[in-house]
């Protein structure tokens, strides 16, 4: 019994084996997929790489549309990995297409240009090179003259025979650097030279203030009423190129302040014919007092040919040096009798000029960018440059009352280096900065003579070429800001 339960037992087991041995056996074939990553989050798996980069583009035709491009791309910092799996779970690429627009703004191709200056740092994406080099060219003539820097690009400047100027070399300031990319479309992107060159040149694309011109306008008016230096007005209304550009009524025109990305810095060689100052020659009467006058000979301007190099940045003159001088015609003294009884520190009626002949004013009384803070301001004065060391005279007789030295703004001073302060005890006060030193025996409390040499042209504080800063005022004690005036109306 024991022995037939043995062999049936075996077979049963042998009919299993003989079964199971016949059966069609199913073979497991992995998955080979895409697992879709952003900034190294998983988003999901998907069957075709190539599918989801031509889903993405098809759904960017707006995208395209707007910035005139051929394809849209996905965001930066994603990643699509090919893997091998044994589930067969997989994403649409539409389901992953909405979860990217979610997260991050799809991309285009074009630049990135990053414009690194001493103490700033910008960043501009355009779709083309050009549009950026159009955009510089355009700065550049905007400062230059469009004419003017073609003969110099072109090389069909004329040579100066007996006077004239000529552009000796132009370039930008600043570090640039481009980088081909793909640019979120969330970012500001310029697909043309126009805009970008108005950003470049007022730090924004956005529409300036207006002013409509009114009966009795003039550009001199409207740029003091508006405090609005004359060349940002000249930049900003490109139709006109002069201060004397008759207005009408009516006229709409823009009061934007230049505040440029980029610093053009542009360099010449000039040769001019220019007026030089007569002296004011002083003959004493003991029978006169001191303050009282007596023309006894007209002065008479002469004329020197001055040869000088000039460098501008963004237009203003920031450097300025006579290499030779000629006299083509002598000046001729102007002769006043003047009292010699006492000394009188009370100013006269006779403005003297405050330095020698040969000066030339390089930066006039006005608004402008300034050329050491590059904030835009009135400059209350005038820079006279005439050259390093060169004496400067008392512009009337009057008593010193401030001789000081303040240093540049960024160390906290006023920038005027060392300065003195002459009060003409007539409401007039005069201020002479940049100085490189005080002539000797001027101390505070000193009466002065007009035309006495008190110190020598320097540059000292805030100054980016040798010059004297000559401020005047009026009315009240120097540095109440409603008195001061502009110097020229003196002489």
């Amino acid at each position: 019994m024991k022995k037939i339960s043995i062999y049936i037992l075996v077979l049963l087991l042998s009919a299993v084996v003989f079964v199971l041995g016949f059966q069609e056996r199913k073979t497991i074939v992995p998955n080979y997929y895409y697992q879709v990553y952003l900034d190294d989050e998983v988003l999901g798996v998907i069957k075709s790489k190539k599918e989801l980069e031509k889903y993405i583009d098809k759904e960017g035709a707006s995208i395209k549309e707007k910035y005139n491009v051929d394809k849209v791309y996905a965001p930066n910092g994603l990643e699509i990995k090919k893997i091998i799996t044994y589930d067969e779970k997989i994403d649409t690429v539409k389901e992953v297409y909405k979860k990217l627009k979610k997260l991050k703004p799809f991309t285009i191709s074009g630049y990135q240009f990053t414009i690194k200056g001493e103490n700033s740092k910008k960043t501009i994406y355009t779709t083309s090179e050009t549009i950026m080099q159009d955009a510089l060219e355009n700065t550049i003539k905007t400062y230059v003259g469009k004419e003017e820097y073609n003969s110099f690009k072109n090389e069909t400047q004329e040579e100066i025979v007996t006077t004239g100027i000529k552009i000796d070399d132009i370039y930008i300031n600043e570090t640039i650097m481009e980088k081909k990319v793909k640019i979120p479309v969330t970012e500001e992107i310029y697909i043309d030279s126009d805009n970008l060159s108005k950003y470049i040149l007022f730090g924004t694309t956005k529409e300036s203030e207006k002013y409509i011109v009114q009966n009795g306008d003039t550009i001199q008016k409207i740029t003091e009423n508006k405090k609005i230096g004359v060349e940002a007005f000249l930049i900003s209304n490109s139709e006109l190129n002069s201060v004397d550009n008759i207005l009408y009524a009516g006229q709409v025109v823009s009061l934007a302040v230049p505040k440029p990305a980029v610093t053009v810095i542009s360099e010449y060689t000039q040769v001019e014919d220019k007026e030089s100052e007569y002296s004011i020659e002083e003959k004493q009467d003991s029978t006169m007092n001191i303050g009282d006058e007596e023309l006894i000979q007209k002065g008479e301007k002469g004329i020197d040919r001055v040869k000088a190099r000039i460098e501008r940045t963004n237009g203003e003159i920031t450097y300025l040096k006579n290499i030779s001088s000629s006299t083509l015609k002598p000046a001729t003294n102007q002769i006043v009798m003047v009292g010699t009884r006492y000394q009188s520190n009370v100013g006269g009626r006779w403005w003297a000029w405050p330095t020698q002949p040969g000066w030339r004013i390089s930066s006039a009384y006005g608004y402008r960018n300034s050329p050491t803070t590059g904030t835009y301001s009135l400059h209350q004065a005038i820079d006279i440059y005439v050259g390093y060391g060169t004496p400067i005279f008392a512009a009337n007789n009057g008593t010193v009352s401030t001789i000081t030295y303040s240093p540049a703004r960024k160390y906290g001073g006023n920038g005027y280096g060392n300065y003195i302060v002459i009060n003409h005890n007539n409401g007039y006060y005069t201020l002479y900065a940049h100085m490189s030193g005080v002539a000797r025996g001027i101390k505070v409390g000193s009466t002065v003579g007009r035309g006495q040499i008190i110190g020598y042209i320097g540059q000292t504080g805030d100054a980016t070429g040798p010059h004297v800063h000559y401020e005047t005022w009026m009315g009240a004690p120097w540095g109440n800001s409603s008195y001061h005036f502009n110097p020229m109306r003196l002489y």
